[in-house]
Parts: C-alpha cells; structure tokens; sequence
C-alpha cells in the first residue's frame, strides 16, 4: 500500500503534504473523490475529509483498535498544540460529514487502474479469472439498522438476533482482489445484486459461479453483454434440458435449456431457448456433478481445464474468511452504528483489504510465485507491524530500509501446501458456554 504512505505517516508534519499520500493509491485519487462527492472541508478541521478516508482504510486494518487508537498511534489527525486528542464526537461528526460515497467511488477508481496491473500474468488461455458469491456481514442491533437492512427469518418463526447485510462480489481468483461489490439489505436476493455486477465484469475474462446464480437472465447477460465473456456454472439437480450435440452417456455434450415464461416476462430480451456446453466430472466422493460453461471450443477448452478452474472457485469463499474472520477479527459486528456508517465501513474495509492483496501480488512477482501462496494472515500481520512501528519512530531515512524488508518478509509468507478438502462443507453446533443442569426425578 505503502511506500509514500508511510512516508506521510512517518514524517507528519505541521502542513502534510498530501501529494506523497500512496504508491497504490495516490493523493489526487482522494481528492477527486472527495470532490466528486461534494465532501470536501472548507474550514481549517482537524479530521478534514481526505483523512477520514484514510481513517476508514486504517479502521480495518486494526479493527481490534478503537478509533481513537488509531487515529493516535498513525497521526492520522492534524496536529493542534492547544487540542492534542480529537473527540470522539468529532470524529463521529466528521464521518457523518465524509458520507459512504467517497470511499464507494474510491473504491471503484482504484479497481479500474489496478486491474489492469499486471493483467497477462496470471491469465487462463487468455482469460481473466474471477469467482462470484454471496456473503453476510452483522450489524449493531439498532432499530435503525434493522428497519434499513433487516435480518433472516427461520422457518421456526424466529428472527435473526442481528440485523445483516447481504452482499455479493466478483472477485479475481489469482490475486483475490475484489473487483466489484454489491450489498445492501439482508431481504434482497444475492440475484438482484449479482445483476448490478454483470455489466462491469471485464471482457476476456471467465467468471465462476455457485449453482444459485443458475439464472438465464444474468448469463445471457454476461455473455451478450461483452466481448469474450464466459461462465462455468454447475447444474442444479432439477435442471432440464434436450441434448443438441453428442450423448448423455459421454463427459461433454451440448444442451439446449428452455427460458421460463416468467422469466422472459420480468426480461423481454432473453430468448425462447439458451444453450451451454455440458461437463460430466466425477468429485472426490465419487458423484457425478455436471458443469455448464460457455467455453464451447472442445480443442482448446478441455474438460479437465474447465473443471480445474470450477476447482478455484473456492478461492471466494478463502477471501470472505480473510475478510471477516482476519481483517475483522471474528467479531460479532460491524464497528459502524449508523446505516450511511455501515456502508462507508464495509467500501473501507473493501480498499484496505484490496491494498492488502495487492501488495502480496506485488511481492509475488519478485520471487515468481501465486499470490495466494503467500500467507495472508502473517502478510497482514506484519503490514500492521510495519505501519505502527513507522508511524511511532517517526524516523524518515529509515524507511526505504522498512520497505525493502517489508517486501523480502511477505514473500518469505509461503504457506504450507494443504490437502485438498476431503469433506462437504457442514454447519455443526456451537458447544455451549455452561453445562447443562439435568433434573432427575425422586426415586
């Protein structure tokens, strides 16, 4: 993230100055965001908006630390002699000023350019790799926040004790950077919110999805849509279709799938009939499982690659777990209380994750390896270090020093190569906190 950054951190001065803010993401990125959102501070503020930017990006890379924690350990504040330490009401007042749109259009902009870093090394015959999925994030229980995004519905009768946000993201399955991200209330369909993403996935590119996105509209839309943009999906169980090209009995074959009345009316553009290459693959528990994909070229496409790319798909669901078990630290909720706050944590969480990421995929290509080779919970471990320990010493000539070791310690991060899963994915029961008191009739 970080050679100009902690360069500001470092050598905080009475005037920062704002032109040597980040490598990764450079000061004039903030201040057009902060411009184009209306945001800008006028009068002389301690935490005026470019810094509440910084102080969302910072929260989520020390989420074990309290605001005022962070905003002391990093400097992040303008110095004043007479006011050392900013109150919390103004740092809550001072985000309330920020809004969620300028770290969302933030977010967005640094996406664009650094997707295009680095975009021919780690392609698949030309494609892009990227996963699509959906996942949950609990809010405080505030009537506010349960009115806006509500909460889950067991069929018991009973409801989710936190309210929650439902959300879905395309993310790149070499380097884990989240490409886009839409989320929102729980009560919206990962559909609805998968649609918003469809128009932005880039061209050339492959896009993995979970059974449940098993929907024409959106991959005719992703298809239709671009150029060169392909999907592998797995069927569902009930998935009927007529076979147009080869045989049921063989492991690749064309279907013709029909397109529900119902769907074409919510959708007139789709047609009568869609059609999809058919893979018959054999799991590790000996089941039959048939992936769909638009790959329909059987001479450069093989059934083994298309199934070893479906085989990736489980790279999103490692970076949800960074997300919101590392970056988060299994916390029960978000930090945010407030709906506009709640948002404006999760695109900070979003970059800073995203900075992360990318600056293991830089380290990676040093020593030529696969970012996710690198251990992202020590990579984040020590990033955190690195910050805190700069920004304490204040010690500017030593940082190229800091920077060259960062680098040479992230790629020293290698995990240890771990087995395939063995098992299907089971949600077991919680052990209880107390034992439990049995009650014995008199004899």
């Amino acid at each position: 993230m970080l050679d100009d950054t902690l360069h500001f951190l470092a050598n905080h001065l009475e005037a920062p100055d704002w032109r040597r803010l980040g490598e990764h993401l450079p000061v004039e990125w903030i201040e057009q965001a902060v411009l184009r959102t209306e945001a800008t501070s006028i009068r002389h503020r301690r935490l005026p908006a470019e810094q509440v930017v910084w102080l969302m990006v910072a929260l989520a890379l020390y989420r074990h630390k309290s605001i005022s924690e962070v905003l002391d350990d990093l400097g992040l504040a303008v110095p004043d002699s007479q006011t050392p330490f900013v109150s919390k009401s103004a740092v809550a007042q001072a985000r309330q000023r920020l809004g969620s749109d300028p770290l969302k259009w933030l977010f967005d902009h640094s996406v664009q350019h650094w997707s295009k870093q680095d975009r021919g090394t780690y392609l698949f015959k030309g494609l892009v790799l990227f996963a699509m999925d959906g996942t949950t994030l609990r809010t405080h229980d505030i009537v506010e926040d349960r009115e806006h995004f509500g909460a889950q519905n067991y069929a018991s009768g009973a409801i989710a004790s936190y309210p929650q946000v439902r959300g879905v993201t395309l993310t790149a399955l070499s380097t884990h950077i989240v490409h886009s991200a839409a989320f929102g209330p729980y009560g919206t369909n990962e559909m609805l919110y998968a649609k918003q993403l469809i128009d932005g996935v880039p061209n050339d590119s492959l896009t993995v999805f979970d059974r449940g996105f098993l929907s024409a509209e959106i991959l005719c839309a992703l298809t239709r849509g671009g150029s060169e943009r392909h999907f592998i999906i797995p069927a569902k169980s009930n998935t009927r279709w007529e076979i147009i090209e080869g045989d049921d009995e063989e492991d690749d074959f064309t279907v013709r799938m029909r397109v529900s009345p119902q769907a074409r009316a919510k959708c007139a553009e789709l047609p009568q009939f869609w059609e999809a290459r058919a893979i018959a693959i054999v799991d590790h528990q000996g089941r039959k499982r048939i992936l769909l994909t638009s790959l329909r070229d059987q001479r450069r496409y093989k059934p083994l690659d298309i199934a070893n790319c479906y085989a990736r798909r489980w790279g999103i669901e490692t970076s949800y777990r960074e997300l919101n078990q590392t970056m988060l630290g299994t916390t029960l909720t978000l930090r945010s209380k407030t709906v506009d706050g709640v948002y404006q944590e999760i695109w900070g969480t979003l970059i800073a994750y995203n900075l992360i990421r990318l600056e293991i995929a830089k380290a990676a290509l040093v020593v030529k390896c696969e970012p996710t080779e690198v251990s992202f919970i020590r990579a984040f471990h020590l990033i955190q270090f690195e910050l805190h320990w700069t920004a304490v010493t204040r010690s500017y000539g030593k940082l190229p020093a800091s920077m060259k070791h960062l680098r040479e310690r992230l790629v020293s991060l290698l995990k240890d190569e771990r087995p395939d899963r063995k098992f299907d994915r089971a949600v077991k029961a919680k052990p209880k906190r107390y034992a439990t008191r049995v009650l014995r009739k008199p004899a």
